[in-house]
């Protein structure tokens, strides 16, 4: 009988254990926050970038195929964001209480610039809120953070298709690239770093297109390591 009960008591013991180490793992989900737009007319018509709190990212999108197609695809990419980037994009959605309240300015007199929307969630609380145009200072700097980004996210898409396609787009595509980034319109070139390099390597590609690409690269920061 003793043998017994002290097995059935190391059974407990291992559930109890079992239990108590599960339960990191759920507090350990990483929060996330989601910008969207959706812009009716425009190119892409709509789009959305969720981040992680470990950085991993997802964009998705629908677009035309080219600016000389009214055909549209739906592209999907993920990538890593830099620890600054991922650090600010988190500070500014506490710094909005995390999007729990009204954002939007309530003007109609704002021009529309596209309905947009952001998620935060971290497993114990999820708050969306939509708007077209905010006053807060924090809202305002995560949609310009997030509008560059996809706007970077947008050359990438493009010079996938036109590196498969049209080559002889390529060089049009990267020096406009290159003009925006000076501008400051483009950030986090990482994302894009994987076809800049293919095209970088494909010696069938004019030498002048494969130099853009290269310099584009050389600004890029490097992919942040793996947490």
């Amino acid at each position: 009988m003793y043998i017994v009960r002290r097995q059935r008591n190391s059974l407990i013991l291992l559930g109890c254990l079992f239990l108590v180490c599960s339960l990191p793992a759920r507090a350990a989900s990483p929060a996330t926050v989601t910008f969207s737009l959706n812009f009716p007319n425009s190119d892409p018509e709509r789009y959305s970038i969720t981040v992680q709190s470990d950085g991993h990212a997802r964009y998705e999108c629908s677009a035309k195929i080219s600016s000389d197609s009214e055909d549209r695809q739906a592209y999907q990419t993920e990538f890593t964001f830099s620890d600054a980037a991922r650090a600010r994009i988190f500070d500014l959605a506490a710094q909005a209480h995390y999007f729990s309240g009204k954002i939007d300015s309530g003007n109609h007199k704002v021009a529309f610039t596209g309905a947009k929307k952001l998620i935060y969630n971290d497993g114990q609380r999820e708050s969306t809120a939509a708007y077209n145009y905010s006053p807060l200072p924090a809202v305002q700097q995560l949609t310009t953070l997030f509008q560059r980004v996809a706007a970077t996210l947008e050359f990438g898409r493009r010079l996938v298709y036109f590196h498969r396609y049209q080559k002889l787009a390529l060089d049009d595509e990267l020096t406009h690239m290159e003009d925006e980034f000076r501008r400051g319109d483009l950030i986090e070139l990482q994302a894009v770093k994987p076809v800049l390099q293919e095209i970088y390597d494909d010696g069938s590609v004019m030498n002048v297109v494969r130099a853009r690409a290269q310099r584009l690269m050389e600004t890029a920061p490097n992919p942040p390591a793996t947490r």
